[in-house]
């Protein structure tokens, strides 16, 4: 891969929260690149400081110190503004939760992210159906959150973090409120994504989901234990 394109190059990044009159130090020297096209999970304990990392590459969060280039841009020098339309434009978020909003249909909360590109309505409506295609739900275009399963309110959500074709789709624990079976037909989903180019970046806990991906890094303590590529990576039938 090394003709790919670096996607994400982090330098030194170090990430301190400041808790009363206690400083911790969520990362302390994080350096990692990740190229186009790859599917790379991020693993480790409770406190590892692998969410914390997480919400720096998605523009969330800005680093204490460090330097973090997306795409070649340098979005750890960016203001609110900037970051806003990174996150827009370049990341596509799949969360634990779905955040989907109840009221809003499925096509709805898939157009959402597109009403802030600029987008008329005419093709958002036609991107997001696509989107609702692509993940196989189209038929339930018109149903609210509370009329789909979880695994279908995954979907919906997925579709709606790949509506804009980001850079980068981050997904913080998507099958941590699914069933097992669910799950799984949920990674599957994900490996097709990635096998049409797109790059993943994912957190979790669980070794079964992490083994869907191509890389794996361990964090311990707010620092990289190990960071490998995964040989036993599960692949689409």
């Amino acid at each position: 891969m090394s003709d790919t394109p670096t996607i994400i190059e982090m330098q030194h990044i170090r990430k301190v929260y400041i808790m009363g009159t206690q400083q911790v130090e969520a990362l302390k020297d994080i350096n990692i690149q990740v190229k186009k096209g790859e599917y790379v999970a991020f693993m480790g304990p409770s406190g590892s400081g692998k969410s914390t990392l997480m919400n720096i590459i998605g523009c969330l969060d800005t680093p204490t110190s460090g330097r973090y280039f997306l795409n070649q841009k340098d979005v750890s020098q960016m203001n609110e503004d900037e970051l806003a339309e990174v996150r827009n434009k370049e990341i596509g978020f799949v969360f634990q939760t779905f955040n989907l909003l109840p009221r809003m249909n499925a096509l709805d909360n898939v157009a959402l992210p597109l009403i802030y590109a600029g987008y008329k309505k005419s093709e958002r409506i036609a991107r997001a159906m696509q989107a609702l295609e692509n993940v196989g739900l189209a038929d339930r275009a018109h149903h609210k959150p509370n009329e789909l399963s979880g695994g279908q309110r995954q979907r919906v959500a997925i579709a709606r973090a790949l509506v804009n074709n980001p850079s980068i789709l981050l997904a913080d624990e998507p099958t941590g409120n699914l069933d097992s079976k669910t799950s799984y037909e949920i990674m599957e989903l994900f490996n097709q994504i990635h096998a049409q180019g797109n790059t993943i970046i994912m957190v979790t806990h669980e070794d079964d989901i992490a083994s869907y991906a191509e890389r794996i890094v361990r964090l311990r303590d707010g620092l990289i234990e190990s960071d490998l590529p995964n040989p036993q990576k599960v692949r689409l039938p």
